[in-house]
């Protein structure tokens, strides 16, 4: 074992036994199975890395302190998520995604391309901190399908054609934010000051809006959608997974901005493109459509109100009450994290191996759905090919 590998493997020790005395052990849990994939994969390319010691050392050393400063997590200030979070973040994304080099290197191979993975990670840093805005195209045509499926949507880069002769509803969905290393309060802002510059009808937020760090910083959620307070009577939420982390400083957060949060509650508003109404569900694990099914039943037919359902987690739609959804948005997954979306393809890590809807336009039945890619992201620490997601949605109605 190399020097470098063996302090490596002190200093992961040490990092959890601070994790378990000053956190807990939940947490510990969490950064022992992380570090523990880490350094497997770092022992089985250890002479790889020997040659580029002193960055090693730099990326192995920012980790553990990113690891170490989420016992007390809270926002950081840009220069130490430059340091430690970003390069750390891509560090650990890199060497999970060498694993295959790895194994072939205790096979006793050679790891030929072992770099790949890491510019790999490179790239995905830019898609991580980055997005470029676009216009989306969704066809309500009424058409039924049998079996849930994916549906085709225009993609724009500049406002491109309008479909039909009616105005489209036009809308911006802003999900799993995930205040962060690569959310931070001033970007987040910035997506909101954005949204408000487009002119929607209506801006929807489908949850996720911390993650660990952000849950330290509870007043920044607040700060960052103060663009949205020019939307008021406009702005609805509904909440994620994350959000029931945290759930008092979420909803002071969305009220400061003016958001209506929406828990299993609905409400009606008069646009421009015509009537919605707007469904928010809570986020539930289990038995969803027994708690889905009660919160149709007591709100009233939408008549000739276009019906949106907010639901955080895309793979609760098909728990939906058959036929009561002409738009459901979600979000969640982020995408897929790790596919070939950059290069105009729909496969992803997620919808590939798992076969979950994680991106794009679906149909189930005379129902609709569309999974935003996300402003951000959580869990696995890059995006690596498939982008954020900045969107103007205009939804047509098939005459």
């Amino acid at each position: 074992m190399t020097p470098f590998l063996a302090a490596s493997l002190a200093a992961t020790v040490a990092t959890l036994a601070a994790a378990v005395l000053l956190r807990g052990a939940a947490y510990a849990a969490f950064v022992g199975v992380l570090l523990a994939i880490h350094s497997a994969v770092l022992l089985g390319l250890q002479q790889v890395w020997e040659p580029l010691l002193p960055l090693a050392v730099w990326l192995q050393l920012a980790t553990l302190i990113h690891l170490l400063m989420l016992i007390h997590a809270r926002l950081r200030p840009t220069w130490y998520r430059a340091v430690v979070s970003i390069p750390a973040h891509f560090w650990m994304a890199g060497t999970f995604l060498a694993a295959p080099w790895a194994i072939a290197a205790a096979l006793g191979l050679p790891p030929y391309g072992w770099w790949l993975p890491y510019l790999a990670a490179l790239i995905g840093v830019g898609q991580s901190l980055r997005s470029r805005p676009e216009v989306v195209d969704l066809v309500l045509d009424g058409e039924h399908h049998p079996e849930l499926r994916r549906l085709h949507a225009r993609r724009h880069r500049g406002g491109g054609p309008t479909t039909g002769t009616e105005r489209p509803l036009r809308l911006v969905q802003i999900t799993d934010p995930h205040l962060g290393p690569f959310m931070s309060e001033e970007r987040l802002r910035g997506i909101c000051a954005r949204a408000v510059a487009e002119e929607p009808d209506l801006v929807l937020l489908t949850g996720d809006f911390f993650t660990m760090e952000g849950r330290g910083s509870s007043d920044s959620l607040a700060r960052a959608l103060a663009p949205l307070q020019a939307l008021s009577g406009r702005t609805f939420a509904c909440l994620g997974n994350h959000d029931l982390e945290a759930p008092r400083a979420v909803a002071e957060g969305l009220a400061a901005a003016g958001i209506r949060l929406l828990v299993d509650d609905f409400a009606s508003v008069q646009t421009d493109a015509g009537p919605v109404q707007i469904i928010g569900l809570n986020h539930v694990w289990r038995k969803r459509a027994e708690r889905y099914a009660p919160v149709f039943a007591r709100t009233p037919d939408p008549g000739d109100a276009l019906r949106i359902v907010l639901l955080h987690d895309p793979s609760g739609f098909v728990h939906l009450p058959f036929g009561e959804a002409d738009l459901v948005l979600s979000g969640h997954t982020h995408g897929g994290h790790v596919g070939l979306v950059s290069l105009g393809l729909d496969w992803t890590s997620i919808g590939g191996i798992i076969g979950m809807p994680d991106h794009g336009f679906w149909g189930r039945g005379p129902d609709r759905m569309y999974i935003h890619r996300a402003n951000g992201h959580y869990g696995f620490p890059l995006r690596v090919g498939v982008p954020s997601e900045e969107s103007v949605l205009r939804v047509h109605l098939k005459s």
